[in-house]
């Protein structure tokens, strides 16, 4: 009977070190909520289209990003990009995703063009209706670009509405800001 008692006890012990360890190991680790906590505490960041931070228990903060979209006789009611997002990394090659009402288009297309950080075309694409394009509802499009393999750092995407009248007062756009790194 003793030493029945003795093996529990003894395993009763090595259960509260063993638990003692494991929650001293969980308080050493940094409480992280946010992008900048995660990278402060040193966790690998992932760039997809936006940085994230990964935590080693799987947890994900993605960098928050102002809304830097600039709109030139255009609103978010006429146009709307979903990939990539205003500060997005993106590589040297991608597309540009969204939708634009009918009106935006010209013979199912409108021209969309990249600006490096000095205001210099460095790449442009024509985006294409994905479905009809003449009527007054949002129609997907999308533009893929090739960006000179020697070109990294800040750089502008601008879509323009096509505009075969040439008058300016016709003549809209949106712009925002991403960063090519890869």
């Amino acid at each position: 009977m003793n030493r029945v008692a003795f093996m529990v006890i003894g395993m009763v012990f090595l259960l509260s070190i063993i638990w003692a360890g494991f929650r001293a190991r969980q308080a050493v680790a940094p409480t992280v909520s946010s992008f900048a906590e995660c990278v402060a505490a040193g966790y690998p960041v992932i760039i997809e289209n936006i940085r994230q931070c990964k935590t080693p228990d799987g947890r994900r903060f993605a960098e928050e990003l102002p809304e830097k979209i600039t709109y030139t006789h255009a609103s978010a009611d006429l146009i709307v990009v979903e990939l990539p997002f205003p500060g997005a990394v993106t590589g040297k090659t991608f597309s540009v995703i969204g939708k634009a009402q009918g009106t935006w288009f010209f013979e199912a297309s409108f021209p969309v063009v990249v600006l490096d950080k000095d205001g210099k075309v460095i790449a442009t694409s024509i985006a294409r209706a994905k479905k009809d394009w003449m009527t007054n509802d949002f129609v997907p499009f999308e533009a893929d670009f090739k960006v000179p393999d020697d070109y990294m750092g800040p750089a502008t995407i601008v879509l323009k509405k096509d505009n075969p009248s040439g008058m300016a007062d016709k003549d809209a756009s949106i712009s925002f800001p991403i960063t090519i790194e890869y």
